[in-house]
């Protein structure tokens, strides 16, 4: 078994670029196959279709502390993510079982799009960050995590927050409890 400088014995070592077909593009391959888990699907719901089995549909009905919602309004609410890319990770939600952007109400729409531009300005008063990633993954092949109950994700950005440590060590570091977040952001959430 032949291995590259820095790899041990056994251990899979980078594939090269030019190993590849086509035209190299001088970037070694970084593999990340625990992320296979989450693609198969492990701990979604089995159809997607079934409001019952919808995490995004039981939510409203538990308590704002348990659920982590941070506001409620009309036709949607705004929850933290249980597994965030950033600490303050927001997800806006209808509140109806609904897939597609395009099958939302008008006031599904309105609203989630005024809750987000909210959601946005609590961020920056609370936590402060440089910038945000909105958007929605729509269907499984976008990433969707929960497919058949559409979601719009705020995710709070700051200069260095990317690194190795989620992607070599599969750790995520958060520096606020989730609980914490969420109290923060309803408590500073505009009263209506």
């Amino acid at each position: 078994m032949t291995t590259t400088p820095g790899h041990a014995v056994g251990d899979p070592a980078p594939e090269q670029p030019h190993a590849f077909p086509g035209v190299p593009d001088a970037l070694d391959r970084l593999w990340t196959p625990h992320r296979m888990v989450y693609i198969d699907g492990e701990g979604k719901p089995d159809d997607p279709n079934d409001g019952e089995q919808c995490p995004f549909c039981a939510s409203p009905g538990r308590s704002d502390e348990d659920a982590l919602i941070v506001h409620r309004g009309q036709v949607a609410y705004v929850v933290l993510n249980l597994y965030p890319y950033n600490s303050g990770h927001l997800l806006v939600c209808p509140y109806r079982h609904v897939a597609d952007y395009t099958d939302l109400t008008e006031d599904e729409v309105r609203e989630v799009a005024d809750l987000t531009r909210t959601a946005m300005r609590v961020i920056r008063e609370v936590s402060h960050p440089a910038g945000f990633n909105l958007g929605m993954n729509q269907g499984d092949v976008a990433g969707a995590g929960i497919a058949g109950h559409l979601h719009q994700h705020v995710v709070p950005r700051w200069f260095g927050d990317a690194n190795f440590l989620p992607i070599v060590g599969r750790t995520k570091a958060l520096p606020i409890l989730l609980a914490d977040t969420r109290r923060l952001y309803a408590e500073a959430w505009p009263s209506s």
